[in-house]
């Protein structure tokens, strides 16, 4: 039976373009096992790049002999790209039906990277994403995927004199309570369970209950001392991140404190961690995603008992998304397939863990609710 060229879409010169540059660039990779419908296309695609009768006969060839030499030389030029193209589509024949969909498209622009953000998104991310995450692409399906990797997502706002305290102290501030997060958050020894000493050490020792209770959360983790409450923490001997990079989304901005010669720096990131059960063969990838609103505060050591150079906890929120409601052990347990009929079923409306558009206190997150997607 003939094929219908009427019934399936062209490519413009400018999709060509685009598609040859991405087989260029894919021309390196190795093969994979085409699906089914992908062999179908691969199938039509060699039927048609076989030589018909009288491909080079008649009046269409008789001419292009009747124009000039370098005019036809740059045709066949083409037709060596084209030929070496249609060798690389057979092999990987995803890519033409990824370019005419325009799946490419798509999943380039959602691995675009987003700018800063500056205040308060005044909604969610878009709409669910059906793909899931494996072990090459852990966030695959995500919003995260176009968010900043690791320390590059906490970005410091300009500083400005605030409360009575000089623009050199909140620079300090800022850069103190950017070093906090990163370590308590993204230090791979944080996550593996270790004491979190960079961070401790930033706060004022002369908080010394504040610094007690913190260390009794590390070593003995109840429900109300836990220190997921500050920390990201998992099992080595449970769980492994998957790659290097965890994704970061968040602000930071500074404001007056309570007294006079006290300013408040506040801090509003969401981290999303992919991890594996650390067991031979384990392929399935689950994300948790931490959010956490932190007010440090610094104050001017001529008014109050403060050491300069350090911060203290005013205020903190978190939010844990996919980890098990049950467990205050003080580590990260997010739900995988063979999980889930252990523990207490998550209940009430569904939430959505990437969307940064209210306050954690807003959110009516107490207790273990069900989640939108991780």
């Amino acid at each position: 039976m003939g094929n219908n060229n009427d019934d399936r879409p062209a490519l413009s010169d400018e999709e060509w373009a685009r598609f040859m540059e991405q087989a260029q660039a894919g021309a390196g990779q190795a093969p994979q096992e085409p699906s089914a419908r992908a062999r179908m296309v691969t199938a039509r695609l060699r039927a048609e790049s076989a030589e018909p009768p009288g491909w080079r006969t008649g009046p269409a060839w008789q001419e292009m002999e009747g124009r000039g030499r370098g005019k036809r030389r740059l045709k066949a030029a083409g037709a060596v790209v084209f030929i070496a193209a249609l060798a690389l589509i057979a092999v990987r024949p995803e890519l033409l039906i990824d370019r005419v969909t325009g799946k490419a498209d798509r999943a380039d622009e959602a691995r675009e990277p987003l700018p800063a953000e500056t205040a308060r998104p005044s909604a969610a991310p878009s709409a669910l994403d059906p793909d899931r995450p494996t072990l090459k692409e852990p966030f695959k399906g995500s919003p995260a995927l176009q968010w900043a990797d690791g320390a590059a997502g906490i970005e410091l706002p300009e500083a400005q004199a605030v409360g009575g305290m000089s623009k050199e102290q909140v620079a300090d501030a800022l850069e103190k309570a950017k070093q906090f997060l990163v370590s308590a958050n993204l230090d791979p020894a944080t996550l593996r369970g270790e004491r979190p000493a960079a961070a401790l050490e930033l706060l004022d020792p002369k908080l010394k209950d504040e610094l007690s209770r913190l260390e009794g959360s590390l070593t003995a983790p109840t429900k109300e001392n836990d220190p997921l409450h500050l920390f990201s923490r998992v099992k080595p001997t449970e769980l492994k991140p998957v790659g290097d990079v965890v994704k970061v989304r968040g602000r930071m901005w500074v404001e007056p404190g309570k007294e006079a010669g006290q300013a408040n720096v506040l801090a509003d990131y969401t981290f999303v961690y992919p991890l594996v059960k650390a067991k031979p063969g384990a392929e399935q990838v689950e994300r948790s995603i931490v959010r956490r609103e932190i007010t440090f505060s610094i104050a001017d050591p001529r008014k109050w008992q403060a050491t300069a150079g350090k911060i203290w906890l005013e205020k903190m929120n978190v939010d844990l998304a996919n980890s098990a409601c049950d467990v205050y052990d003080g580590f990260l347990h997010p739900v995988f397939d063979e999980d889930r009929q252990a523990g207490p079923a998550p209940s009430g409306t569904p939430v959505d863990p990437y969307d940064r558009s209210k306050t954690i206190d807003s959110g009516g997150r107490e207790g273990c609710g069900s989640l939108s997607r991780t």
